[in-house]
């Protein structure tokens, strides 16, 4: 079963003065269970709208969507879902201990197992210290701190994520690019949207390009850095000893290796040089 599987989904709203918006144009996508999926796409292209239709937010104007097999018009397709939202905004006259305790009670779980929770999510988003402040005092990045805290709390299968590294520090985005890969480790599904290219490339199984509401491409993360190669840097040592630095191209490096051993130079060095995942998004949303 697919954690999550989108069949021609589409959505339209109407603009200014009457005008027909197509947000989204007969998406279809499967994304499976212990996979990192990256959706990613420029400002405007249908990502939080694709995810707005998953969690319930909004109707689609027509297809479907499971999350773990159950539709996304029923409300318990959304019991085994973390879901952190674009833009968190919450109760901010509670601390932060006080709205994980809220949601946990929003899903059932236990007093003491909430309680249990509380804590460690509280400590693996570094917010312990702050537990006590009123969530109104939280920078922006410690109020997505929060917000990734409260997806984590009842343990759900599938995580949906609306540009969850968005106003946090560089350690709080590597934090969060840990806390992903540890996910993937356990067999949860996560579902993250972005713009930013190094974050899919980190952590990401699988990606889709998305631009003006069609889906443009879905390619996994290898595949597209492997046909990325153009060359090798390559360092050799010469028979005096003596070190040099070249740019061999990818098709000349067999040649090159046999050449060095007949020449009785050492390779000391092989490294890929390639286009990066910005390159391929651009190349994509270009067409």
């Amino acid at each position: 079963m697919s954690a999550i599987e989108i069949t021609e989904l589409s959505k339209t709203f109407k603009g200014k003065r009457g005008a027909v918006v197509e947000a989204l144009n007969g998406v279809s996508l499967t994304v499976g269970q212990g996979e990192v999926f990256g959706f990613l796409g420029p400002n405007g292209a249908g990502k939080s709208t694709t995810i707005k239709c998953l969690v319930g937010l909004i109707q689609p104007s027509s297809g479907n969507a499971t999350i773990m097999g159950k539709a996304i018009s029923a409300a318990d397709a959304r019991k085994t879902v973390g879901y952190l939202p674009e833009n968190p905004a919450y109760y901010d006259y509670l601390s932060a201990e006080e709205y994980l305790h809220f949601v946990g009670r929003v899903f059932q779980m236990p007093e003491a197992l909430i309680a249990q929770r509380t804590e460690e999510m509280l400590k693996l988003l570094e917010l312990w210290d702050a537990r006590k402040r009123q969530i109104r005092g939280f920078s922006k990045g410690m109020v997505q701190r929060v917000g990734v805290a409260q997806t984590l709390i009842h343990d759900p299968d599938v995580y949906i994520l609306d540009e969850p590294m968005s106003g946090l520090d560089p350690i709080g985005r590597a934090l969060v690019k840990d806390i992903i890969l540890d996910l993937k480790k356990r067999g949860k599904c996560v579902f993250f949207s972005t713009h930013i290219t190094d974050d899919v490339e980190k952590v990401c199984d699988r990606v889709g390009v998305i631009n003006k509401g069609r889906l443009l491409v879905v390619e996994s993360v290898e595949n597209i850095l492997q046909r990325g190669v153009e060359g090798y840097a390559v360092r050799v040592i010469n028979k005096d000893g003596q070190g040099e630095n070249l740019f061999v191209e990818k098709i000349n490096l067999q040649s090159f290796i046999q050449q060095s051993i007949q020449h009785q130079q050492s390779i000391e060095k092989i490294e890929p040089r390639r286009k990066d995942m910005e390159a391929f998004f651009l190349e994509i949303v270009a067409q």
